[in-house]
């Protein structure tokens, strides 16, 4: 099962960068969101799964692999400098910022999963959006749309976190419930 998360995480990051650079972001009104936004959730719980089974420092090594991994692949699928320097940052902060988060709280398992992706989620958005496509990084979107783009990355992203957070709160068992709400792996 552990092998399988990690695994799952990896993959995760990899298929964000490939449906966002595959995809033309989806406008809802004046809301622009990339079509990874929708993967970019899941990779902060699943990342908190990898923390309950291996521990923080294990997270580390992974963050750091992940981060490589992301700015690889976004260099590989054809994207710009700024967009692969953007990805790099952008994982780095908010990937490191869940783990400090969901290290902190005491709270069961699924509201610390809510709490440090919604924030993690929130923090990617912000970054990625003006570092990467704003005026001050690639150029893609005008001053007048950073906000939107980052509300639209943000609300979805938020939607994901909740929508995991409750998954997990109320569809495993009693036994696995009570497995993941002991944890408190921080190493």
């Amino acid at each position: 099962m552990k092998r399988f998360v990690i695994l799952l995480y990896l993959s995760a990051i990899i298929t964000a960068n490939v449906i966002t650079a595959a995809i033309n972001p989806i406008q809802i009104g004046l809301f622009i969101i990339p079509a990874g936004s929708f993967v970019i959730g899941a990779t902060f719980i699943l990342r908190d799964f990898v923390q309950m089974y291996k521990g923080r420092k294990f997270v580390y090594l992974l963050i750091v692999i992940s981060m490589i991994l992301s700015g690889a692949t976004s260099y590989l699928l054809g994207d710009s400098l700024w967009i692969t320097f953007a990805s790099i940052v952008t994982f780095l902060v908010s990937e490191t910022t869940d783990t400090e988060i969901y290290t902190r709280l005491k709270f069961p398992f699924f509201v610390r999963v809510m709490y440090s992706g919604i924030v993690g989620g929130i923090l990617d958005s912000v970054i990625f959006v003006v570092i990467g496509l704003s005026p001050l990084g690639a150029n893609f979107i005008p001053w007048n749309a950073v906000i939107f783009a980052i509300i639209g990355q943000i609300v979805v992203k938020t939607i994901m976190q909740l929508l995991g957070a409750g998954i997990i709160r109320f569809s495993l068992s009693k036994g696995a419930k009570n497995l993941i709400k002991g944890s408190t792996h921080i190493n």
